[in-house]
């Protein structure tokens, strides 16, 4: 897919497949006849029925699941916003390769295949104190990256990224989308201090006044404020909708890099779940302005995908229980 325009893309975020209410309805007649009490499973019943209707089956599976982990620079790290250099993104593309990161770990031990993309990362996007960070060209073809990762064969997927500084965009992006200003959705990412803090707080509200007359829409903000690995990202979230496969979202960014999609289409994100809840400042309260209730709370502020990778065992369980248990009628079980 190649989007050739924000307008392009505006329509495909608007023609979303609703799921299929059949398949999630048959699963929730059978867990009605295992051998449980109705609802003793909790969340666990959500999440079969969830896999379900976006996978449109009667009976989901999970023969297949991938991590995507995008990649990007960030033009803004030039105002002090990180406790690291913009180098270390490459580095650590390199120890994913290499197989030497958490993410790799963790996806090894969920059965999860794994994808790193890099994008560009020579050449990192606009300071969006002084620019855009993206115009519309540059911003579109990283979003058609991250549509064309999707494979169409996929039962489940889990978005993650790598990028020194985009928590800094992450919270712009927040801001943007759900007001509040810049204190609100800031935190330390990597660890800055205090005064490395105040630096982020500064640069995300001159972004903010920079690009006020765009804020309303959220593509064109994602544009302006954002960076290539959350434009993937959101890209790969459109794409999985449209192509039947469930989302694990991972942190704070991956959460912002997606949120535009709820503001274009009321249901945009209802094919996602929220993995865990991150320690990223931001993170909570973006769940709940997105109405999401994350699986995980573990203190974790690591991005990768990392949340989104340990999440899939309690998928793959729930499904386990839904496919394996037996009913009240072949165990012999007497019901009340």
């Amino acid at each position: 897919m190649s989007f050739k325009s924000f307008d392009e893309l505006r329509a495909a975020c608007r023609d979303l497949p609703a799921g299929s209410e059949v398949a999630a309805a048959a699963v929730a007649r059978r867990q009605d006849t295992l051998t449980k009490p109705q609802g003793s499973l909790g969340r666990l019943e959500a999440i079969a029925a969830w896999l379900a209707r976006w996978q449109g089956r009667d009976m989901p599976r999970l023969d297949r699941v991938k991590v995507l982990v995008f990649a990007g620079n960030h033009g803004v790290t030039a105002q002090g916003v990180s406790a690291y250099p913009s180098e270390v993104t490459v580095q650590m593309v390199a120890n994913f390769a290499h197989g030497g990161a958490a993410i790799n770990q963790l996806a090894r031990a969920t059965g999860a295949e794994l994808d790193v993309i890099p994008l560009d990362l020579d050449h990192p996007t606009g300071d969006f104190t002084q620019g855009v960070a993206m115009d519309e060209a540059a911003f579109l073809a990283a979003v058609s990256a991250g549509y064309d990762a999707v494979d169409t064969d996929l039962d489940l997927v889990c978005l993650g990224e790598m990028g020194i500084g985009n928590t800094t965009p992450a919270a712009a992006i927040s801001a943007a989308l759900f007001g509040g200003g810049a204190e609100k959705w800031t935190g330390r990412g990597t660890g800055v201090d205090d005064a490395g803090l105040k630096r982020k707080v500064v640069a995300i509200e001159a972004g903010l006044d920079r690009h006020a007359a765009v804020l309303a829409d959220p593509l064109k903000a994602a544009a302006a404020l954002g960076g290539r690995e959350l434009a993937a990202i959101f890209g790969a979230t459109l794409a999985a909708r449209h192509r039947n496969v469930p989302v694990l979202l991972d942190g704070f960014v991956c959460t912002a890099a997606a949120a535009p999609l709820a503001k274009l289409h009321p249901a945009g994100l209802a094919h996602t779940i929220a993995a865990h809840v991150s320690a990223e400042a931001g993170h909570r309260g973006l769940l709940q302005a997105l109405g999401l209730t994350p699986l995980l709370d573990l203190g974790m502020r690591l991005g990768e995908g990392s949340g989104a990778c340990l999440a899939v065992n309690l998928v793959r369980s729930a499904l386990a229980c839904h496919a394996g248990m037996a009913s009240f009628a072949e165990a012999g079980v007497s019901e009340k």
